[in-house]
């Protein structure tokens, strides 16, 4: 592999020991400017995952006497971002793998339930558990649900059997695809990669599987033995044009079939079999040695099902948070936000959206508390370290319009580079836990 970046003046690991804290300055996420403030109000956050332990942490330093309730029952924090190379086996699983408390600071209160229903018009939560939770202001950070009861046939526990992997379930089943996939790089034969036509976390994934399993194939024998097939129920595989090209022409050199419009829509696990609907309502079956299943995607039922939910528009069939895409305050109800995948937002269902809005909505919720109006403003920020193959990656990032947004003027966001690899291996994940703490 050609280096396409090179460190010349500095040694790699000092490079490495400051690259967080220079990769959180460089991409602008620090504060705009929170400040401390007088208030009783009571300000629920739903979901304790990056956004919302981020949110929390820092309204936590910015208000005093102010009582913040975090409703999330999970103990372990999963670190979304490196799903892609457990399943890949470029890192254990326990590398992904944390512990909520190291970032919940003892003053927040933490109840952990998960929220079964919210009422905007009483501003109350009411938790699994059946406990009542009103609320002044709230935060909702609560993600995605993986809608894989969506594909017929579907079994969540069979991932890493008969040749099923998918990456976005849960560490386990990453894990277990690896198992899948490391098989089926050996062994060759039929392999299939799909991506659904509803919006979904971290785009770049179902990409960076199909990439990163091609070069595994190379790399221990099975590439000369397999026919390889791209199911998008898109119109596209990427979001900007020029990626979406390279991506393509990536597929066309390792001899990977690109099918458009063509959604996965039951699965025959024991017998290996993969049926696609069309766009024109036809129906295809393949059979398959390795199947890389990314599931429908939508907001979790709790907002799906509430009036926080779109009604209308393309955001409504996911129930996606009804957010204004600037403020992410909500469209109906002034004292409630929306962060994170959650919200029915033009683009950005990355970690890296949430890194950039985080702040947004500190600010504006503090603007709210003290009466005042909403003024800072979210681009649409979000990134994606394309991996295309082991050592090498592209770092794109973008805003709403999809205009090219790089932050780091040594790497070119169109050509691939081992920086950009470097940062998605060793830097981002440090820089994610110090956004956790608020502190980036």
């Amino acid at each position: 592999m050609t280096t396409l970046f090179k460190l010349t003046k500095l040694g790699r690991r000092k490079f490495l020991a400051g690259g967080a804290a220079a990769l959180a300055t460089a991409t602008g996420l620090a504060s705009l400017g929170a400040r401390a403030a007088e208030t009783r109000a009571h300000i629920v956050i739903v979901g304790g995952g990056a956004a919302g332990i981020s949110i929390a942490n820092r309204l936590n330093r910015a208000l005093k006497n102010a009582t913040i309730t975090l409703v999330e029952r999970k103990e372990t924090h999963y670190y979304w971002p490196g799903l892609t190379l457990v399943a890949t086996g470029a890192w254990s699983k326990s590398k992904v793998l944390d512990n909520n408390r190291s970032f919940i600071p003892s003053t927040i209160n933490w109840v952990k339930e998960m929220a079964a229903e919210i009422d905007p018009d009483a501003k109350r939560v009411t938790t699994d558990a059946g406990r009542r939770i009103d609320y002044d202001y709230l935060v909702v950070a609560n993600g995605v649900e993986y809608h894989y009861d969506g594909i017929e046939g579907m079994d969540i526990e069979a991932i890493g059997q008969n040749g099923l992997a998918s990456v976005y379930q849960s560490p386990d089943a990453a894990a277990k695809s690896w198992d899948a996939i490391k098989a089926y790089s050996q062994q060759g034969g039929e392999g299939i990669f799909t991506l659904p036509s509803t919006p979904i976390r971290c785009a770049g994934a179902p990409l960076k599987m199909a990439l990163l399993t091609l070069d595994r194939m190379r790399q221990n024998g099975g590439f000369e033995r397999s026919n390889t097939y791209f199911h998008s129920a898109i119109n596209g595989l990427f979001g900007i044009a020029f990626h979406n090209q390279f991506v393509m022409d990536e597929f066309t050199k390792n001899n990977m079939a690109v099918n458009l419009r063509s959604e996965l829509t039951s699965v025959d696990i024991s017998a290996r079999k993969a049926t696609f609907t069309q766009a024109d309502g036809q129906t295809m079956t393949q059979d398959y040695d390795l199947l890389h299943v990314v599931p429908p995607m939508r907001a979790p039922a709790v907002v799906r099902n509430s009036n926080l939910a779109w009604t209308e528009g393309n955001m409504a069939a996911g129930g996606w948070l009804a957010v204004d895409k600037d403020t992410l305050q909500h469209n109906t109800y002034p004292e409630v936000f929306g962060c994170g995948d959650v919200n029915g937002t033009p683009r950005g269902k990355t970690a890296a959206t949430v890194k950039m809005s985080v702040p947004v909505v500190v600010e504006n919720l503090l603007s709210v508390i003290d009466g005042k109006e909403p003024t800072a403003t979210f681009d649409g920020y979000t990134s994606c370290p394309l991996l295309t193959r082991f050592g090498a990656a592209m770092l794109i990032e973008f805003d709403y319009n999809g205009n090219l947004t790089p932050t780091f003027p040594m790497i070119d966001p169109k050509k691939e580079s081992w920086m950009a690899w470097v940062m998605k291996d060793q830097m981002l994940k440090p820089a994610y836990q110090q956004m956790l703490r608020g502190r980036v």
